[in-house]
């Protein structure tokens, strides 16, 4: 599995992303099976975890592989600039983004309405023809709807959001594997982040290893996990309760209203 991270930079390194002040001096450490990256917007922990993606050759829900993905030109020489170690180097994995499953999800009801067009203009072309040319000519694509409803359902639009999230992350689950989630919570409820947490759980009991970049004070509370915070400057080895977002929720659930009085005042400026 995924072991250490380091950086060499190129001489004279600026700009985005190699201009980056944390990447100066980092070294990452994945001791454990589940690695959580903190930070707040523009930190550049989704920034590092595309690098990531980029250089282990993982696959993406939705979207073109990060190699390919024209979107994520601008990364590709950080990705070079990685030094990753290895104990055992897995080829199963995935990148993952909450947004992605959209684009999944579009993709999927784009094919199966290709395959039901193509469905009706065969059986149109078979019309009368012998019972046996019809299972050649229809079984095919029969199978291949059918083979779509099995895995995702009827109708996976009538799922919510964050069930259809939790529904492709667990098909894609292989024992062993790497995988790199990119603040997965902004498609979960509290109940659904609860439910991830317990699939990580029996994914890491099956020698699987996962990096994941959250906001989520639940999320960054998972036993055992191995912390790290951006601040923009650096990266730092942490503890829960000394993460800067964990402390903002803390002090807001314990007592909103000092925070909201001065945020809240519909109609003060007029």
């Amino acid at each position: 599995m995924l072991r250490s991270m380091r950086v060499d930079l190129p001489s004279g390194a600026a700009g985005f992303p190699l201009g980056l002040p944390f990447l100066r001096e980092l070294d990452l450490e994945f001791s454990e099976s589940v690695t959580l990256l903190a930070g707040a917007n523009g930190s550049g922990k989704s920034t590092l975890l595309e690098a990531i993606a980029i250089e282990c050759g993982f696959p993406a829900l939705g979207r073109a592989a990060p190699r390919d993905d024209p979107s994520l030109e601008s990364i590709r020489p950080l990705a070079r600039a990685l030094q990753l170690s290895w104990d055992r180097r897995t080829r199963h994995g995935l990148f993952l983004r909450a947004e992605d499953v959209f684009g999944f999800i579009l993709g999927l009801r784009t094919q199966r309405e290709h395959l039901e067009a193509e469905l009706r203009a065969a059986e149109v072309r078979l019309e009368g023809a012998s019972e046996y040319a019809r299972r050649l000519g229809l079984g095919p694509l029969r199978s291949s709807i059918g083979a779509l409803v099995a895995r995702y359902g009827e109708n996976p639009d009538a799922r919510s959001h964050g069930e259809t999230f939790l529904h492709l992350f667990r098909e894609r689950l292989t024992p062993g594997g790497l995988y790199l989630l990119d603040e997965p919570e902004a498609a979960l409820s509290p109940e659904s982040q609860l439910a991830l947490v317990s699939m990580l759980s029996d994914a890491v009991g099956a020698g699987s290893q996962f990096v994941v970049a959250t906001h989520s004070p639940l999320l960054l509370a998972i036993p055992g996990a191995t912390l790290y915070e951006f601040d923009g400057d650096a990266v730092r080895r942490t503890a829960w309760d000394d993460i800067a977002s964990v402390r903002l929720w803390q002090g807001v659930l314990g007592a909103p209203e000092r925070y909201l009085r001065h945020l809240w005042s519909p109609g003060s400026a007029e």
